[in-house]
């Protein structure tokens, strides 16, 4: 028989699946600011967070909500080098795949753009950007001044630099969007959402206030170490249920299997 935590802990497996979208206050008020920014006349729109904040989930999702009404692409995975995103702007461009042993020629590909300004508005959802050095990012910038292509430009958030300061935003990027670690409210709506979805309501339930407030001490709100601290703790569980089922309280995540997983994890240490 399949552990009851199984289920739980697959839940929190880490994924920018649009099924997987939990709706909070946050997430709802970014949307809408990504959503307005978009519909701006504006030329480069930047994204930025830490690791685990949301962005490429947010990316999927709106990608997702307006694909069938506006001209928007979603380059969810940074490409390996300067051709191959040539040739992934082209196809978006021209409607028409370019052969693999062909050169994009750059200036011509500008040009088409400019000749489009007017007739079609492309988004382009660039995930992952900082991935792009800045020779790429500054072409990508001569894209965004034809008009007819406007970026959102996705990037990490580092503690040692301000990716506003960079060079090839300082005078491109007319609206930025931050995205942030969750308050403790905000990170028990997402699990207890995430569990309800899955109809784990008797799990939902066990997981009391002042664990949840222990997970959010342990993760700081970012909702990648959620994921990871929530699949490490159910997978913990799971070994009990099976095992030693005994040492499992089934109304209440006892507190040394969040701080085993905490351990687990290296987010405390011995």
């Amino acid at each position: 028989m399949k552990s009851r935590y199984e289920a739980a802990k697959n839940v929190f497996i880490d994924s920018i699946d649009n099924d997987d979208y939990i709706e909070l206050n946050s997430s709802i008020s970014a949307y809408k600011q990504l959503e307005h920014s978009i519909n701006k006349p504006l030329k480069m729109i930047l994204l930025f967070g830490k690791p685990g904040t949301g962005k490429s989930i947010l990316l999927n999702r709106i990608h997702n909500k307006l694909k069938h009404q506006r001209e928007i692409h979603y380059f969810d995975t940074p490409a390996i080098n300067e051709k191959e995103f040539f040739h992934k702007l082209f196809k978006v461009l021209t409607k028409k795949d370019l052969p693999n042993n062909t050169e994009v020629n750059f200036s011509a590909l500008v040009d088409f753009c400019k000749n489009l300004r007017g007739k079609r508005e492309i988004i382009i959802l660039l995930d992952e950007a900082q991935m792009y050095g800045p020779e790429m990012m500054e072409k990508i910038r001569l894209f965004s001044d034809s008009r007819a292509v406007k970026f959102v430009v996705s990037l990490h958030k580092t503690e040692n630099e301000d990716l506003i300061a960079k060079e090839h935003f300082q005078s491109r990027i007319w609206e930025v969007i931050e995205l942030k670690n969750a308050t403790k409210e905000d990170q028990t709506t997402y699990i207890h959402k995430k569990l309800l979805k899955k109809n784990l309501f008797e799990i939902a339930n066990s997981i009391k206030d002042k664990d949840m407030k222990l997970i959010h001490a342990f993760t700081k709100g970012n909702f990648r170490e959620c994921n990871k601290l929530l699949f490490t703790l159910f997978e913990i569980c799971e070994y009990y249920d099976e095992n030693e089922p005994s040492k499992i309280n089934y109304e209440q995540i006892p507190q040394r299997i969040i701080e085993m997983a905490a351990l687990k994890l290296g987010y405390i240490h011995v």
